[in-house]
């Protein structure tokens, strides 16, 4: 399928997603969103994809919001807005690849919320992150749930509260980010990432993120009860099994996806 705003490239084991609106520093219209939603999708069901990298054309990663779409809209138009948005956020966690941000510029607002909803994001020195919302009047609500699960409450409140940039290094520190590094080295560095990512069983990987997202949330006898649950019925798996006898036997294992 032919996308406007979205470029996808799948060369396995890996799926390339593109935000290809370099000219709007690549906001999140309505439009865009619904493409990545589909993109996604279709790469869920790509048993040769293992591991997606999300990236961006241009000098943004991603401006947040398209404000030329929030002018004198109803309260539907907006429900159906962040509806979109939201429904974006929870796909990027819910197909079974790791997704991987590669942030080589500035994330903003609903931007900034999207490389917190990646499962791992690397980005460039030269990159910074901001929810400036409440600048201009419109608090960063939306972009609020997945930046204080992933920063804390008190540095999330700070940049909520003040809209002001983070660089790469600091967002690093406070885990926005897994790591910061220099922009030549940005794509090699993800590459690297996910290749090995996808050097494991495709099965394994998948069920670990779904048990992942399912547990966070959750107090510790309730998150043990069900990683326990969750890690038996894994030990029945084809690869599982395939992978303990070739720890065993010391030779590579051969991964079946069961």
């Amino acid at each position: 399928m032919a996308y406007q705003n979205v470029l996808l490239d799948v060369e396995a084991p890996l799926a390339v997603v593109t935000l290809n609106r370099p000219s709007r520093r690549n906001a999140l219209s309505l439009e865009l969103m619904l493409e990545l939603i589909d993109c996604l999708e279709r790469i869920s069901q790509n048993r040769d994809a293992r591991v997606v990298i999300l990236k961006a054309s241009g000098v943004a990663f991603c401006s947040g919001h398209d404000l030329s779409e929030m002018t004198a809209g109803s309260i539907n138009d907006y429900r159906r807005l962040f509806d979109v948005c939201t429904e974006l956020m929870v796909k990027l966690q819910s197909i079974p690849q790791p997704v991987i941000a590669q942030v080589q510029g500035v994330a903003t607002a609903a931007g900034c919320q999207l490389v917190a909803s990646c499962d791992l994001a690397i980005a460039s020195e030269n990159a910074w992150f901001a929810t400036p919302g409440v600048k201009i009047g419109l608090f960063c609500t939306t972009p609020m749930v997945a930046l204080t699960r992933a920063i804390g409450r008190k540095r999330a409140m700070e940049m909520l509260l003040t809209g002001k940039p983070v660089p790469a290094t600091l967002a690093a520190d406070w885990g926005l980010i897994n790591r910061a590094v220099p922009a030549e080295q940005l794509a090699s560095t993800v590459r690297d990432l996910a290749l090995q990512i996808a050097a494991s069983s495709s099965f394994t990987v998948g069920l670990g993120k779904q048990a992942f997202y399912a547990q966070i949330d959750l107090d510790q006898p309730k998150a043990y009860a069900y990683a326990k649950e969750v890690m038996s019925m894994n030990a029945l798996a084809g690869d599982a099994q395939e992978g303990i006898a070739a720890f065993l036997e010391k030779r590579a294992p051969c991964w079946s996806g069961q």
